[in-house]
């Protein structure tokens, strides 16, 4: 019986990998007979998942959108992580506190005994250090946005620009949404504006989406290598700081990334090593910030950067002795 559950969750996994699975490619991947396949296929079927039959010279499944919510199943891994998202889940979005509440509850109900027990060690208290400035958006407005992101079709909406007249009527504006993002506690829509004809990064606080969206359009490329390369360059590019200089740190890109503040850039290299990009008001400030991480470094540059690095290193010096 463990065995065939084991089993049934590794297909609904495949299932939900891709769009379509060949049957004998599925068999294959689980190491069992196209005919253990369909019977597999069925129990899910009686679970609630709506797998449907696909045609063609090999056949096949695909997992379809259902009518209700068919029961979920996870693995540890994807459990835990689960219930932390939903402690965490209110900070930035509006609408979706007793649900998250509500749903936390139902997950840890049924969890094993020694998951229940990680995941109540795990209790997270979520301290913003962008508080002063953070925005909450509907979650409804989230979802329209991502429905059409998803989807490749044309979002138009209303848009309170800074200093925009409110009684003066403005257009709306007409997008091909790319990626939603969050950077420094606050929603962003990145896009391609199809009325300037270039890219463009947008609130979501202050965007009002307009039914229906417009056609499908074939996503662009990026101006950078991924959306998070872009989002750090663009508002880097914001940033009135004179002095910014890199570094090669000796310590996980994740754990630098904890505490390398707004308008950083960390660049993983290896398990144990990254690449920090900051910026300061002087080059012995930013010296000093690279300094506070407790590992050892290697300055890229500017020389500038190198300079004041000495520097410093001659006052503490003295200031020790």
């Amino acid at each position: 019986m463990s065995e065939t559950s084991a089993r049934l969750l590794a297909l609904l996994s495949l299932l939900q990998a891709r769009r379509d699975w060949p049957g004998q490619l599925l068999a294959e991947r689980l190491e069992v007979s196209p005919r253990t396949v369909r019977r597999d296929v069925d129990r899910l079927r009686d679970l609630g998942y709506p797998v449907r039959a696909t045609k063609g010279p090999d056949g096949g499944y695909r997992l379809d959108a259902g009518a209700d919510l068919p029961p979920l199943l996870f693995d540890d891994d994807q459990a835990i992580a689960v219930a932390v998202a939903l402690q965490t889940a209110t900070t930035t979005v509006t609408g979706i506190e007793e649900g998250a509440l509500r749903a936390l509850a139902t997950v840890r109900q049924v969890m094993p005994a020694r998951l229940r027990q990680r995941v109540d060690a795990l209790q997270v208290t979520t301290v913003d250090r962008y508080a002063n400035r953070r925005t909450t958006v509907d979650s409804e407005q989230l979802i329209a946005i991502g429905t059409a992101v998803r989807a490749h079709e044309v979002l138009r909406f209303d848009y309170a620009a800074p200093g925009a007249v409110t009684d003066e009527w403005v257009p709306p504006r007409k997008v091909e949404p790319h990626h939603l993002v969050t950077w420094g506690g606050r929603w962003y829509l990145v896009g391609w504006d199809l009325d300037r004809n270039d890219w463009r990064t947008f609130r979501v606080d202050r965007m009002t989406p307009r039914t229906p969206t417009g056609p499908r359009f074939t996503p662009r490329e990026l101006p950078a290598p991924d959306v998070a390369t872009y989002i750090s360059a663009k508002f880097h590019g914001q940033d009135q700081n004179p002095c910014r200089g890199e570094a090669i740190l000796q310590a996980p890109a994740s754990l630098i990334a904890q505490y390398a503040g707004r308008g950083s850039i960390v660049e993983e290299l290896t398990p144990t090593s990254c690449r920090l990009v900051l910026t300061a008001w002087s080059w012995t400030g930013l010296a000093a910030t690279f300094g506070m991480f407790e590992c050892d470094l290697e300055f890229v540059g500017p020389q500038e950067l190198k300079d004041a690095a000495t520097q410093l290193a001659a006052r503490y010096q003295e200031a020790a002795s």
